[in-house]
């Protein structure tokens, strides 16, 4: 008996590096995978059936169940085609695992719109768009749910040329708190996590370490998928290699102002004090 055996799971950018060994861990606890991925390169260009195929095939030969999903995340309508898959050929959805990326790494200053919308679209957007349209089938279904979704250091903590992808990811943060108060009501938990692995997104980011393996980060994604952990929702790990931490955002104990109001002379004469 498998920890997720009845379960239908989506995972999104499943054709490789995090995604594939999410795919691979939760169909080897018995879940039903949607193996989406789009097919195209590290900065989003180009298409195809190859790597999606490849990992359905790799469960499949491992004895599970697994259905390819070729569309792109940044559209409601490829969001849309995702959950359908899951629907079609497995009849529910119980788990979701947003997880699909692109980069387009550029500095601030020399970043063109384009770049930036790209990476919103799939990263922030596609998060959004596959939350939206999986979450109001397993209200529907009324047994509750798991949304796991994919934030990065480069937002939590910033990274030099990231802003768009830093951008996205910290929206990812921010979403996935708003979405875990307001799904509670249907027991759909939702959850991030913030990885750090050498992949090929990662490949030439030298503060990665080569050990630092995908297959490091997916348990914690089969322990928020399983029902070992009910009750955690609106959390933020972090996965380095075989540690684990959580983010929990941190507020000084402050001051107050002397009189009715700070004046900006006050703020900084007690600016440690104020952040100590």
């Amino acid at each position: 008996m498998g920890l997720l055996d009845g379960k239908v799971a989506i995972v999104t950018g499943a054709g490789g590096g995090l995604g594939r060994c999410h795919a691979l861990a939760l169909a080897k606890e018995g879940a039903k995978v949607v193996v989406n991925d789009l097919g195209g390169a590290r900065d989003g260009t180009g298409s195809g059936t190859a790597m999606a195929d490849r990992v359905v095939q790799e469960i499949r030969e491992a004895g599970g169940e697994a259905a390819p999903n070729f569309a792109s995340v940044s559209s409601m309508n490829g969001a849309q085609s995702v959950v359908q898959t899951a629907i079609d050929t497995f009849g529910r959805i119980d788990i979701v695992v947003n997880n699909a990326g692109i980069l387009r790494d550029k500095s601030l200053l020399k970043m063109e719109e384009s770049m930036w919308d790209v990476v919103m679209a799939v990263h922030l957007k596609g998060t959004f768009a596959v939350t939206q349209a999986a979450a109001r089938v397993m209200k529907e279904q009324a047994t509750g749910g798991r949304i796991i979704n994919t934030s990065s250091i480069a937002g939590l903590v910033g990274n030099f040329g990231q802003a768009n992808y830093g951008a996205a990811k910290a929206g990812i943060a921010g979403f996935t708190r708003v979405a875990a108060i307001e799904l509670m009501k249907s027991e759909i938990m939702v959850n991030a996590i913030v990885p750090i692995a050498k992949t090929r997104m990662t490949e030439d980011v030298a503060f990665v370490p080569d050990d630092m393996l995908p297959e490091h980060i997916s348990p914690i994604i089969v322990f928020l998928a399983s029902d070992l952990s009910k009750g955690v929702t609106g959390r933020l790990f972090s996965v380095m290699g075989p540690k684990i931490q959580e983010y929990k955002y941190l507020v000084t104990d402050g001051a107050k102002a002397a009189g009715a109001m700070w004046t900006a002379q006050e703020i900084a004469d007690r600016f440690n004090e104020i952040t100590k």
